[in-house]
C-alpha cells in the first residue's frame, strides 16, 4: 500500500546545539512485504535534495551528497518520532537501508514484529503518519544567494536518526531557529568586517610602500 502526499513543507526543529532535525511530508511513503526480508518494509525518503525551504528568515537547502559518508561509515537507528526507546531498525544491524537518490535520503526499514512496528505500519496505511524526519549535525555549510534569497546549503551531515512522525512542529522551533540564524549573520558580519579590516590594512601598506 503506498500513501501519496504531494507536499513536501518542511519542518525545524533543533534541541541541541549541535543535534538538529529537519521534517517533510514525504512525496510516496510505502509499505512493502518483501520476500527476501521475510517481513514489512517501509520505503521512503527522509530528506529531498535541492529544494529551498523553511521559514522566511531561515531558507535552507539540502545539496546531493551531503549524506553520502555518513550512510557508509556511522551507526544510524531508525526510531519512531526520534524516541531511543523506540526503536524500528539500524543500518549495522542491516534492519535499516540508507541511500542517496536523485530525490534525496532513501530510507528502508524492516519493520519489527512488535508493538511499536505494528502500530506504525497500522498508522501509515491509515494515512495518520505521511512525515519522515531525519536527525543530524551539519558538518560542512555554505551561505548562498538564489533568487535573491540568503540561503543556507548543507553539504555534508553527520546522520543520528531517521524518523517517521506523527506531529514533527514543536513551539520551541521557532525560538531555536531565530536564534541560530541570528548567530549565523553574526559570524558573517565578522567575518565580513575581519575582511574589510584586512583591505584596509593592504592599502595601508601598499601606500606606505608607494611613498618610500
Amino acid at each position: 500500500m503506498t500513501i501519496q502526499n504531494q507536499s513536501r513543507r518542511q519542518q525545524y526543529q533543533i534541541p541541541t546545539m549541535n543535534r538538529e532535525i529537519r521534517t517533510y511530508s514525504v512525496g510516496q511513503f510505502s509499505v512493502e512485504q518483501r520476500k527476501e526480508t521475510e517481513g514489512r518494509t517501509i520505503a521512503g525518503h527522509a530528506a529531498v535534495f535541492n529544494v529551498v525551504d523553511g521559514p522566511e528568515w531561515f531558507r535552507e537547502q539540502i545539496a546531493p551528497g551531503a549524506f553520502a559518508d555518513s550512510i557508509k561509515q556511522d551507526d544510524v537507528r531508525a526510531l519512531l518520532n526520534h524516541d531511543s526507546n523506540l526503536l524500528l531498525g539500524r543500518n549495522t544491524a542491516g534492519t535499516l537501508r540508507l541511500s542517496e537518490d536523485e530525490v534525496g535520503l532513501r530510507m528502508e526499514i524492516d519493520v519489527p514484529d512488535t508493538t511499536v512496528g505494528n502500530d506504525l505500519l497500522k498508522s501509515i496505511e491509515r494515512g495518520d503518519i505521511s512525515q519522515a524526519s531525519f536527525a543530524f549535525q551539519t558538518i560542512d555549510a555554505a551561505q548562498d544567494t538564489i533568487n535573491g534569497e540568503d540561503v543556507r546549503t548543507i553539504k555534508k551531515a553527520k546522520l543520528y536518526d531517521v524518523s517517521p512522525v506523527t506531529y514533527p512542529f514543536y513551539e520551541a522551533t521557532d525560538i531555536s531557529l531565530r536564534q541560530a540564524a541570528w548567530e549565523e549573520k553574526k559570524i558573517e558580519k565578522e567575518r565580513t568586517a575581519d575582511r574589510r579590516n584586512t583591505n584596509i590594512r593592504r592599502k595601508r601598506i601598499t601606500l606606505q610602500q608607494q611613498t618610500l
